[in-house]
């Protein structure tokens, strides 16, 4: 059974200004997500999952889905707000998803292989997901809890044109996550990283630091774990319409309880991603220069 790639895609976009997971970039017309699904078939994964709001779901049937070539496994879960556990009543204050944790727990009744999770706005690059898949591939759903991430150096992941969320990495000697710390306003001054609290205080931040872009690769167990901390992160944060759930979270708190552990995978790409408008024309900068090199055909989907 091959590994499976789930794509999260039902962000609104909201600083971005604009759906930017169908968004084209590429010569043809190509979504980011089109190049890391590319890459991740090429690398080996045999099916893919997105997830994507219900506001998306008849352009994204009638249209998007229609890209791929025949034969590819490729399907879709939608990310409701209205999807929490019995015995709760989300209020009419909630209008945003419940975070990327609970997003996964989405594909929860499709996936029971193997998978990795990426965002679809991010380009993770090829040798990414070789190296993710690698890992997946000799990972078996006998053996629980046997997690991976790949990791990028923070100064190659932050916007110029205004802040970001990452998820900052403390790593082991035996190359096993210890901690991810979410940083929720990281930002760019004088080309120096900072991020800022939220009252404000701007504290440094080493560029080289090792960071989460949620390339996350889990077995099939990780969806019980997202299940019983939702319905404790629910009960806690049921009338706060902005509470998130947030994958990082999840697994900080397996890896502290001994209940999982995590192997951070180094890889040499560069990692780009849109999370404003401005950030448009170098992502689609980037990506000529992969297809001039040759590592792409144009158009991608024959």
């Amino acid at each position: 059974m091959e590994p499976a790639l789930l794509v999260l895609a039902a962000g609104m976009g909201s600083r971005y200004g604009g759906m930017k997971q169908t968004d084209s970039f590429g010569p043809s017309g190509e979504t980011i997500t089109d190049y890391s699904i590319y890459d991740a078939l090429r690398a080996g994964f045999g099916k893919i999952v997105f997830v994507i709001s219900p506001k998306m779901e008849e352009d994204f049937n009638n249209n998007y889905l229609k890209r791929f070539p025949a034969g590819l496994k490729v399907g879709y879960v939608l990310q409701s707000i209205d999807d929490v556990p019995d015995g709760f009543k989300v209020p009419d204050s909630r209008k945003k998803p419940w975070g990327t944790a609970h997003a996964v727990l989405m594909a929860r009744k499709v996936i029971d292989e193997p998978f990795a999770v990426i965002n679809a706005d991010d380009f993770y690059g090829r040798k990414s997901y070789e190296i993710i898949y690698r890992f997946l591939k000799n990972t078996s759903g006998d053996h629980p809890g046997q997690y991976c991430m790949v990791g990028f150096q923070l100064d190659k992941t932050v916007s110029r044109y205004g802040s970001v969320a990452r998820g900052i990495c403390s790593v082991d000697e035996h190359g096993y996550l210890t901690e991810i710390t979410e940083r929720t306003k990281i930002l760019v001054d004088n080309n120096q990283i900072f991020y800022e609290t939220d009252e404000g205080k701007r504290n440094p931040l080493d560029p080289d630091e090792m960071v989460s872009m949620n390339l996350f690769g889990f077995t099939p167990d990780f969806f019980q774990h997202i299940e019983n901390q939702f319905r404790s992160f629910i009960h806690e944060n049921i009338d706060n319409p902005k509470a998130e759930l947030f994958i990082p979270l999840v697994v900080d708190n397996l890896i502290n309880s001994g209940t999982a552990s995590m192997t951070v995978l180094s890889t040499p790409e560069s990692w780009f991603g849109v999370t404003y408008q401005e950030d448009k024309p170098h992502v689609t900068g980037m990506i000529q220069n992969l297809v001039k090199q040759g590592l792409y055909p144009v158009p991608l989907w024959k």
